[in-house]
């Protein structure tokens, strides 16, 4: 009876660790999961540490019935895929945003260089442990990324050093675990000398383990053999061979209201009129180009008469205006829950065909006009506003986009810039025009780039961002190279709607000028 009792206080004593360390994650008032680092380890705990639990020696008195539980519940909980694209886009995060993964695992969201201010303050600060660090290198390490594994299995070993000797029951990994991967990491990326330290290291835990025995004097006769003396750089990896991802991620760090060197500037969401919306903070003003204007706009339309469209001049060429409150909140919470059940990981035109990327992720769904009355409704204001055709098949349905942790888009055109685009197959010519509506706010991040125009525009909730893909003459408006920046906290929801050239003749005739 005493063992027992012993077995089952030990297995609640495990249960009840973990059942409050995955209740202080999500029930802090001031702890949301808008923050990535939050959102990470509440994935890594529900994918990783219920089973743990589920198949642990304190559990074999109730195996059957916890193993019922877990398969009753295991297609609501993380998969190995969620819990990867997890610690992806904390590397994504890191380097978009140029942070510091000491900070990162500290829960300070500090851009290297002590000169900067915290891009972004969560209420409550959340710290990863050596194991979620050890996490994050491992994917990076699975792919050959052996810049990121190594800035990630250095904080993993420097944490497990802290606390060697004390087990803790949720750790997956050791440090022994971290000095292995990160000695091949320092291998592979030429610095022979730092390998052979942590494998040395290794073997001060674990001198028993003959195949870090054989790589010890594999490292010793390379650098006796002159090999590995001078460590190539740490590059790191291009996967989408980005020519403008320096300009593209300057842009997305710039505060509100910094001027770039170029004279763009992110353009703060507070030049028109008071809106329901309390004003962000004060912010420096930036340099404006001259003609950039706030008006009241109702474009010839009667719809527009009695409740004229807030419009912000953002952009002459390329021409980009920002509508505020152009969706009430009602009308946002509408749109996200039609489309909540049919969202999918979103796909981009590649050649003939359309396929998933890691410079998109995000997910999407489409709506018909039919779908609610306020999608049809928009649709009217749409039309109102840009006074274009958006009858079928001028325009294409709503495409209501969810972007999560680390959620972004690289630069890219939004008009096609090949006739064998998939945007052909509708018969209607290309993009003459993107709309842009934001649902939601977001904390930090997700601010929309024009990269060779050198300015970007920050969420601003129900607000529609509006430009021309295309000049007057039909040809791609080069200066429209657009990416949406990562979410660095936050959840951002967009609602696009992309209106085709063919029907717009004689609402956006040719220019005098050809070259227009």
């Amino acid at each position: 009876l005493r063992s027992y009792l012993r077995d089952e206080s030990g297995r609640l004593r495990r249960l009840r660790r973990f059942y409050e360390k995955v209740q202080a994650l999500h029930q802090d008032p001031e702890a949301s999961v808008d923050n990535p680092l939050l959102a990470f380890s509440l994935i890594k705990r529900l994918h990783s540490d219920w089973p743990n639990v589920i198949y642990s020696d304190e559990a074999t008195g109730n195996t059957q019935t916890l193993h019922a539980g877990l398969r009753e519940m295991e297609q609501e909980l993380p998969g190995a895929e969620d819990l990867d694209g997890a610690a992806r886009a904390l590397m994504r995060l890191q380097d978009v945003y140029a942070l510091s993964v000491k900070g990162l695992a500290q829960g300070v969201f500090q851009r290297s260089g002590a000169a900067h201010p915290p891009l972004y303050s969560p209420g409550r600060r959340v710290t990863l442990s050596a194991d979620d660090c050890f996490h994050v290198g491992k994917v990076a390490y699975d792919t050959g990324d052996y810049y990121h594994s190594i800035t990630w299995l250095e904080e993993a070993v420097s944490l497990f050093r802290l606390s060697y000797g004390s087990w803790n029951p949720e750790d997956r990994s050791s440090l022994e675990d971290a000095l292995d991967h990160l000695a091949f990491s320092y291998f592979m990326a030429g610095n022979i000398s730092h390998a052979l330290s942590l494998s040395r290291e290794f073997l001060h835990y674990d001198p028993s383990n003959q195949r870090v025995t054989r790589n010890v004097a594999k490292y010793e006769k390379l650098l006796e053999m002159g090999r590995g003396a001078n460590a190539r750089p740490l590059r790191r990896p291009n996967s989408t061979r980005l020519q403008s991802r320096d300009a593209y991620e300057e842009l997305c760090q710039r505060p509100r209201g910094q001027v770039g060197l170029a004279g763009g500037a992110m353009v703060p969401p507070h030049h028109c009129p008071p809106t329901s919306h309390p004003p962000p903070p004060p912010q420096p003003a930036p340099e404006r180009p001259q003609h950039l204007s706030c008006s009241y706009e109702t474009n010839s339309s009667p719809y527009l008469v009695l409740q004229p469209a807030k419009k912000e001049m953002v952009r002459i060429r390329p021409y980009v205006a920002l509508y505020h409150d152009f969706v009430t909140d009602a009308e946002a919470e509408t749109i996200k829950g039609l489309a909540g059940p049919w969202l999918q990981r979103s796909v981009v035109a590649s050649g003939e065909k359309q396929q998933k990327a890691e410079y998109r992720i995000s997910k999407s769904a489409w709506l018909k006009d039919t779908a609610d009355p306020v999608v049809r409704a928009l649709d009217r204001r749409i039309a109102a506003v840009t006074g274009l055709d958006l009858r079928p098949p001028y325009a294409e349905y709503l495409q209501v986009v969810n972007y999560g942790l680390g959620g972004h888009y690289e630069p890219h055109f939004d008009h096609a810039t090949s006739r064998k685009s998939p945007l052909y197959r509708m018969k209607s010519g290309n993009r003459i025009a993107t709309v842009m509506i934001y649902l939601s706010a977001v904390e930090a991040g997700g601010s929309t780039a024009f990269i060779y125009a050198n300015f970007s525009v920050p969420v601003v909730k129900n607000a529609a961002l509006f430009w021309w893909n295309l000049r007057r003459n039909g040809n791609g408006d080069g200066d429209t190279l657009h990416a949406g920046c990562p979410v660095l906290a936050g959840d951002k929801w967009v609602a696009n709607k992309w209106i085709h050239e063919h029907g717009q003749e004689f609402r956006r005739p040719c220019g005098a000028d050809p070259r227009d």
